[in-house]
């Protein structure tokens, strides 16, 4: 049975089948959540997977081995920056996790961990990207009712941890 749950956690210390990267265009190693997954994964084995994809355009989704990870893989998403929400980013910020659970589903994986995408330095409001991300999974869930999918949020900080948890509630 698919399930939603979120859980103060390091995203690297999931043991999913796939966690997700909240990645640039570029593929690059950055800070926050992408620096600690290149960092956890082994930087320099993501690096060369991720330039032999050669990028990812914002709202889409790829896949790499997880290397030195608990989990199998990772799923680079690139969800959009925040420009005030009329550069469509609503639909991006979907699409990445939509482009994600899609991938997931094509590689077999039954468990995923997410961070909220582009709430970090992307700046996209904490509340709305929730919304979006809940509403996301859940459609996923209730279109592909023939694929049980557990769905991990990974966060570290309580305020996000109750926004988050208030915005399953009212969605679920």
């Amino acid at each position: 049975m698919s399930s939603i749950e979120i859980k103060k956690i390091g995203i690297t210390n999931l043991d999913t089948d796939a966690i997700v990267n909240a990645a640039n265009e570029g593929l690059w190693g950055g800070s926050g959540v992408c620096g600690a997954i290149f960092r956890d994964a082994g930087s320099a084995e993501m690096t060369k997977a991720c330039n032999a994809i050669g990028g990812c355009k914002t709202g889409d989704a790829v896949i790499t081995p997880g290397f030195r990870l608990p989990a199998k893989y990772v799923i680079h998403a690139v969800g959009p920056v925040w420009q005030g929400g009329e550069h469509d980013e609503p639909r991006l910020l979907y699409s990445a996790y939509e482009k994600s659970l899609i991938l997931a589903k094509e590689k077999g994986l039954h468990s995923i961990g997410f961070p909220l995408i582009s709430a970090g330095i992307y700046g996209y409001p904490k509340d709305k990207a929730w919304r979006k991300a809940i509403q996301a999974c859940k459609d996923f869930i209730g279109s592909n009712p023939d694929h049980d999918i557990k769905i991990i949020f990974a966060v570290l900080d309580d305020g996000i941890l109750s926004l988050g948890e208030k915005t399953l509630k009212e969605i679920g």
